[in-house]
Parts: C-alpha cells; sequence; structure tokens
C-alpha cells in the first residue's frame, strides 16, 4: 500500500512498515511535528516575527536537505532514525513558516527556506535524473 511514502519498492529502505503501510521514515517525522507547532503557535499566540526566524528557519530545513540529496547521489546511505530526526527539525522549521504565512503571506522565513531547497534540489535532480533505477 502506498500511503505516505513517495517511494518505490527499491527504496522501501527509506519507509517504515507500519501494519502493512509504507509510511516515508522523513515525513512521519514532519507532518505531525509541522501540526503540532502550527497549532500551537496559534494557541500560544506567537508574535509574527522573531529575530531569528530566517537564520533557525533555514538551519532546521539543512539537515533534511542535505540527508535528501546524500541520499539522492548514494541511495544505500543514511537510516530511517536519521530521516525522521531530519524530518522532526524540518517540521519544526516548516510549521513556523506556515504559521507566520497564513497571516503573513509569503514571510522571509519562508522564501529563506524556498530558495534553499530549490537552490539545492534543482542541481541534484539534474544531476541524478538519468540514474537507472534497479528493477
Amino acid at each position: 500500500m502506498f500511503w505516505l511514502s513517495h517511494h518505490h519498492a527499491d527504496e522501501y529502505n527509506r519507509t517504515y512498515a507500519l501494519g502493512g503501510v509504507r509510511v516515508c521514515a522523513r515525513c512521519l517525522g514532519t507532518y505531525p511535528v509541522l501540526a503540532a507547532v502550527f497549532v500551537g503557535l496559534f494557541v500560544l499566540r506567537a508574535p509574527l516575527a522573531w529575530a531569528w526566524d530566517v537564520p533557525v528557519g533555514v538551519a532546521l530545513t539543512l539537515p533534511a536537505l542535505v540527508d535528501w540529496a546524500v541520499g539522492r547521489f548514494r541511495p544505500a546511505s543514511g537510516n530511517n532514525a536519521v530521516r525522521t530526526l531530519t524530518g522532526v527539525l524540518l517540521g519544526l522549521g516548516l510549521g513556523r513558516s506556515l504559521y507566520i504565512h497564513v497571516q503573513r503571506p509569503l514571510p522571509a522565513v519562508l522564501l529563506a527556506q524556498a530558495l534553499l531547497v530549490t537552490g539545492v534540489a534543482v542541481p541534484v535532480i539534474l544531476a541524478t535524473y538519468r540514474r537507472p533505477r534497479p528493477e
């Protein structure tokens, strides 16, 4: 079953099997934390601007991005505990960005995260695009 997993069978090492359902290891860390941070910031009525939003937002995004990029070049590398941990960090950063974004669209932290992801993802995808998939 293909649920919260965008991985093909040859990448099942990047997923957890939970009751017969494949769940992406990084997504398992990202989405619950993102939702909890997003809701929590509303409940706490957190300010919309903190001096450290951009540097911390970028710093929390970077580990997942680096781990993903390394995995694209070396598919057998890494482990699910690291993927889940980097997902948790990503969820923290994205939860804060989304909280700001829904109230003040396109905040600097979200734009910085988008530029970072685009700047890394596009070259990595282009460099690994034609790599043959195992059968």
